[in-house]
């Protein structure tokens, strides 16, 4: 028998609900009224003013989609904003690790030959014959040592210094654009931008005052007394890394290199050997690592044979097959005279010269 309420034949059958799931899905939420653009007057409100039964709501009362989204913008904006930031800025880089670069030390020893300067016609022959039979070719014999991370810098990091300071030395020493033509540029680059100034100042102003001396930031002769031969360069040194500080890596290269040399626009004169031994110290921050540049603390360079009478801070005028030094003693120092540099010389070791 149906209960009060029910139909006459009892709930629908597949109506488990009755009539009142008919309208189940017509029922709203509170947020889909507050969204509502119409809202109904009350009754009292109606018989007071004899309105209209409904109203348009204000954009205030309904503007709670707006905000979400506006508030989703400004997320969106934010994000943005920070990785952008991010992208310019060296995740590795603080203040604390920069600091302005040191003004190069440099020393150019001359050495003077203490015999006249052997010489052949082969330059093979003469590398046979000296201390440099086994030296390598050119940047072969600037190996690169093993890279290993330290405490502060990843083992990318201790390689990028290594090869930076490789790249200087081959650039600054075995190039013969810049051995014997005045290309500078290709050295400039690898610099840090703070000891520009100096590096330009030595080549507009060249002088033998410890920082201001061509010579000591790269190798090059003077192009009116010698020239390459085709000879091979010969090369034999070490780079050594270590870490100084958290913020700092520091490389030193030490290298002896050998020139086969004859005097400039005569083929056919007698080859001889020119031998350079530099010690440089570099320098790396972070920025520098980044941008694949370094700072040169120190260079210590001696070179010959040469005569100590002559100017080495701009060029090195060496001496060549069958020359010999007229006087050893090198130029004058002035001691009343502050702003010029000590003239140091030495003595090029009969053992350093090829037996020929």
């Amino acid at each position: 028998m149906a209960g009060l309420g029910d139909p006459p034949g009892g709930t629908p059958e597949g109506s488990p609900g009755g009539g009142e799931d008919e309208y189940r899905s017509v029922v709203f939420d509170e947020s889909f009224v507050r969204a509502a653009r119409l809202q109904e007057f009350s009754a009292q409100e109606r018989m007071a003013d004899h309105t209209p039964a409904v109203r348009r709501r204000t954009p205030l009362r309904r503007a709670g989609l707006s905000r979400q989204a506006l508030i989703l913008v400004v997320l969106i904006a934010v994000a943005f904003g920070t990785a952008l930031y991010m992208g310019v800025r060296h995740p590795y880089q603080s203040p604390g690790d920069q600091r302005a670069a040191e003004p190069v030390r440099m020393t150019v020893v001359p050495l003077a030959p203490q015999e006249r300067v052997p010489g052949a016609q082969d330059a093979l022959h003469l590398y046979e014959h000296s201390p440099a039979a086994h030296f390598r070719s050119a940047a072969e014999g600037v190996p690169l040592p093993g890279a290993r991370r330290t405490a502060h810098f990843s083992e990318d990091q201790v390689l990028n210094a290594l090869t930076t300071a490789k790249n200087y030395i081959v650039r600054s020493a075995l190039d013969p654009e810049v051995l014997g033509r005045g290309e500078v540029r290709s050295v400039r680059v690898l610099l840090d931008p703070d000891q520009l100034d100096q590096f330009d100042e030595s080549f507009e102003r060249p002088t033998a005052d410890g920082r201001h001396a061509p010579t000591g930031w790269l190798v090059r002769f003077d192009p009116g007394r010698a020239q390459l031969t085709d000879a091979e360069i010969r090369v034999k040194g070490s780079l050594r890394i270590a870490e100084t500080e958290a913020s700092t890596l520091e490389v030193t290269a030490d290298h002896t290199m050998v020139y086969p040399l004859r005097p400039a626009g005569d083929d056919r004169a007698e080859a001889s050997l020119f031998t350079v031994r530099r010690e440089l110290h570099f320098r790396f921050d972070r920025e520098d690592l980044r941008l694949h540049q370094t700072q040169l603390v120190a260079s210590y360079v001696q070179a010959g044979p040469l005569s100590c009478a002559e100017d080495s801070a701009n060029h090195l005028r060496p001496l060549l097959a069958g020359q010999s030094v007229r006087t050893s003693a090198p130029a004058g120092t002035d001691p009343y005279t502050t702003d010029n540099a000590t003239a140091l010389c030495g003595t090029l070791a009969a053992s350093a010269q090829p037996k020929a």
